[in-house]
Order: C-alpha cells, then sequence, then structure tokens
C-alpha cells in the first residue's frame, strides 16, 4: 500500500508539471486553475503576435519602418521610376524642338565661260541666302502639340508611379503576414516540446504509453519542418521588400548597420463606406482618366498642326551678283575688244511650291481617326472606372467584414476550444490527438485571420489606386 501510495503522489506530481506547458501559448497554465476561456481568446485576437527577429534580436535595436516610410522611399530610390522620369525630361525638350524656325540656306555661285574667244572671260560670283517662312500656324501648332504630348508623358508616369506603389504594398503586406505567421508556428513548435518534455517525464512515471510520447515527437518533428518553410517564406518577403527599393532595405531605412521591423498596426480606410464620394473622385484623378483625357488633348492638337500643315511655306531669297570689269585691248586673232565696266546685281527671289500633294487628304483623315479613337478611349475608361471602383468597394467591404468576423468571434471561440481540450489533456480526459486537432483548428483559425488582414489591406490600397488616392495603411 504504501508503495501505491507513492506512486500515486508521484504521478500527481507528473501532473502537476504539466502546468508550465504552453500548447498555444508560453503562458498557459495546466495545473492551476484555469484562466476564463473567453478573456484568454479575446487577448489571444487582439495581442499583437511578435516577430521573428526578435528571438534573434542582434545588439543593435531593430528600427520601426511604418507603410508611409517604406512608400517613401520606394518613390525616392526606385530606378524603375527614375527611368520612367526621364520620359518627362525628353518630352519638355521635344517643347523646345518644336519651337525652332528653318535655317536660312545659304548657297555660292560661280560662273565663268568656257568657250575661248580670245577675249578675257569674266566670272561672276553670287553669294545667295535663302530661308523658308513657315505659314498657317506651324510653329504654335507644333508647341501646342508637344506640350500636350508632355502632359501625356506625365500622365503615364504617375500611371507606372501607382503602379509600383501597389507592388510596394503587396510586398509590404505580404512581408507582415509572413513575419506574424512565422510567429505564430513557433509559439505552437515551443509548445509542442513542452508536450514532448512532458511526456517523457510521464512515461517514466508510467502515466502515458511509448506511442503516446512517439506520437507527440513525430507531431513536433513534422511542424518543425512547417516552422523552417514558414521562416524561409518569411525571409523571401523581406527581401522581396528591396525590389521597389532596388537596394537593401537596412541601407535606405536602418538604423545604422542594423536591419529594421516593420510596424505592422494598418489605420482603416475611413471614406471606404462612401461610394458617392469615391466616384467623382475617381473620374477626376484617376490614372486611366487622366492619360486618356492627354490623349484627347494631344489627338486634337496633332488635328491642326496637320490642317497646318497643308499650307504651303514660301522660299525667299536674296542675292548679290558680282562680275568684275576689264579694260580693253587686242583679242588673240588680231580683233580688238572693248573694256567692260564692273558689275553688281542684286537679286530678289519668292519661290511658291506647287500644293498638288495637298488634294490628298489622307493626313486629315488620319488625324481625325485619331481623335475619334482617343474620344472613345476615354469614354471606355470612364466606364471602367466606375466598374472597377465598385468592384475594388465591394472587395474591400468584404474584407473588412471578414476581419471583424475574425476579431468578434472566430477567434475567440477557436481560443476557448484549445482552452477546454488543454484543461481535459491535464487530467487526462482527452488524448493527445484531441489536443493536437484543437491545436491545429486554433492556429488554422489564426492564420486565416492573418490572411484576413493582408486581404484587408491589398483591397484598401486597390481602393485608394482606383480613385486617384495616395496609398496609406
Amino acid at each position: 500500500m504504501r508503495f501505491v501510495f507513492s506512486q500515486l503522489r508521484l504521478t500527481q506530481a507528473m501532473r502537476l508539471a504539466l502546468g508550465g506547458l504552453g500548447l498555444a501559448c508560453a503562458t498557459a497554465a495546466l495545473a492551476g486553475p484555469a484562466a476564463p476561456a473567453g478573456t484568454a481568446a479575446t487577448a489571444a485576437a487582439k495581442a499583437p503576435v511578435s516577430t521573428t527577429a526578435s528571438a534573434l534580436a542582434s545588439a543593435q535595436p531593430l528600427k520601426s519602418v511604418h507603410f508611409s516610410d517604406y512608400l517613401q522611399a520606394v518613390e525616392a530610390h526606385s530606378l524603375e521610376l527614375k527611368a520612367q522620369q526621364t520620359t518627362i525630361t525628353a518630352a519638355e525638350a521635344e517643347i523646345g524642338i518644336a519651337g525652332l524656325r528653318p535655317d536660312p540656306e545659304l548657297s555660292m555661285e560661280w560662273e565663268r565661260e568656257r568657250v575661248r574667244t580670245g577675249e578675257p572671260r569674266p566670272t561672276t560670283f553670287t553669294p545667295t541666302l535663302s530661308w523658308e517662312v513657315e505659314t498657317g500656324g506651324k510653329r504654335n501648332a507644333r508647341i501646342r502639340a508637344a506640350k500636350s504630348q508632355a502632359r501625356v508623358t506625365q500622365a503615364e508616369v504617375d500611371g507606372f508611379r501607382n503602379t509600383l506603389f501597389n507592388d510596394a504594398a503587396t510586398a509590404f503586406t505580404e512581408a507582415c503576414r509572413t513575419r506574424d505567421v512565422l510567429a505564430r508556428k513557433e509559439q505552437t513548435l515551443k509548445a509542442l516540446s513542452e508536450v514532448v518534455r512532458a511526456n517523457e517525464v510521464r512515461r517514466k512515471a508510467g502515466d502515458v504509453g511509448g506511442v503516446e510520447l512517439l506520437q507527440s515527437r513525430v507531431e513536433r518533428d513534422q511542424f518543425a519542418a512547417d516552422v523552417t518553410s514558414a521562416r524561409a517564406e518569411a525571409q523571401a518577403a523581406m527581401l522581396a521588400l528591396s525590389v521597389p527599393l532596388s537596394r537593401r532595405m537596412a541601407e535606405v531605412l536602418g538604423a545604422g548597420q542594423g536591419d529594421v521591423a516593420l510596424s505592422c498596426e494598418f489605420t482603416p480606410f475611413a471614406q471606404g463606406n462612401d461610394l458617392q464620394a469615391l466616384l467623382p473622385e475617381a473620374m477626376r484623378a484617376r490614372d486611366d482618366i487622366r492619360i486618356a483625357e492627354a490623349t484627347l488633348a494631344n489627338a486634337r492638337d496633332k488635328a491642326d498642326l496637320a490642317q497646318a500643315e497643308r499650307w504651303v511655306n514660301p522660299t525667299v531669297s536674296v542675292g548679290v551678283g558680282r562680275t568684275p570689269g576689264h579694260a580693253g585691248g587686242v583679242g588673240s586673232d588680231g580683233e580688238p575688244y572693248d573694256a567692260a565696266m564692273r558689275s553688281r546685281m542684286l537679286k530678289v527671289g519668292v519661290s511658291v511650291p506647287l500644293p498638288f500633294s495637298r488634294l490628298n487628304k489622307g493626313t486629315l483623315v488620319q488625324a481625325e481617326a485619331e481623335v475619334t479613337q482617343a474620344i472613345l478611349e476615354l469614354d471606355q475608361a470612364r466606364h471602367k472606372t466606375e466598374a472597377e471602383v465598385r468592384a475594388a468597394q465591394f472587395r474591400f467591404l468584404a474584407a473588412h467584414e471578414n476581419v471583424q468576423r475574425y476579431r468578434n468571434g472566430m477567434l475567440a471561440d477557436a481560443q476557448k476550444v484549445l482552452e477546454g481540450i488543454r484543461l481535459s489533456y491535464r487530467h487526462g480526459a482527452a488524448s493527445l490527438l484531441e489536443l493536437l486537432a484543437a491545436q491545429h483548428s486554433a492556429d488554422e483559425a489564426y492564420q486565416d485571420y492573418l490572411q484576413a488582414q493582408a486581404d484587408l489591406a491589398t483591397a484598401t490600397v486597390e481602393l485608394q489606386l482606383s480613385v486617384g488616392l495616395r496609398p496609406a495603411l
């Protein structure tokens, strides 16, 4: 009887040792009085997940990087954006080129008789300056067309910038999601390791069998492989943040040589529910519409230029002919010849091309077709904008509703189930499989919550860009 009593005390001690286990949270107490399930579930739903970098913290402090800081750095350092901005410089230079007038032309003529008559052969030298005179307002039409083309280029660069912002926002939200998923899996792995250690002690005490111990080890080792994959995904997501920056993120946003820590607390988009305010803003500031409007203005300017080009350009020329004189004398044939005086002659001329080619109006037809095409594209852009803004708002509202559903009930319910299975497992009323299933369900719910948060951030940026706003999270 004394032996049995000692064994019972030892078994009870082993079970009390399980009180230090953290199966999903390191602070869960299995041996002591169980905390209210609702309180624990609410805390788990609201508590921020610690970053992986905190576990591997270096001596240098990490700099917290908000989304606005990252977006500003992308705009300042992106090589792709700088390459696109050079097209604006080229378009602005085209305005100066369009204002150039035709260059004057200088021609030199030298004349001398080739027939030898025995008399002096005077040489005539005639310099002539000619200049083409533009008519029909061609120069002003070219300048207007060049300026409108520069506005088209500016609108296209703005559109590229917003596309870059969208890619940067996607990379940022993905980095936040993978970081929090990794932190959650590391907590679960730590809890599974505690279960294995507790089962090893309970196996020595004869409280559990060898199969249950082996199964707990297998589950831990399998989950360790998931943690390794999650760590690789988190590291890859952090590296992806450097792509829009065109350099390492720590070099741009880091404190000294230290790494950075992302601040993933996103602010809700307050205007996302007001469709009546979003649509007019989109019609005014959306990239597609601004590009279409600029393209239409440029097409009309090109049509005016085509009309001005139909005017012919006369060429005005001014020249001076000079022939030296000579004294009288006797030629090689013995015949006398008279003296000749030196002569100068002013030449003024106007040449006008005959506009037979203007009978063909193909250039005008092409220009008018471009205007018609631009009008149709602008109308299509407006219809497309309205549809895309409505669709973006639908996705935003759905993502917001999903996040609220997780925060208000789903995470709390999953945590309550997990706490109940923990308590049952502590008293031997639940098996290891039931505990693992509850843990898996709670982890899956939390990871789905993180995905819902990322979807909400992506939908927010998409809605903001669809109405021409700068992304803000």
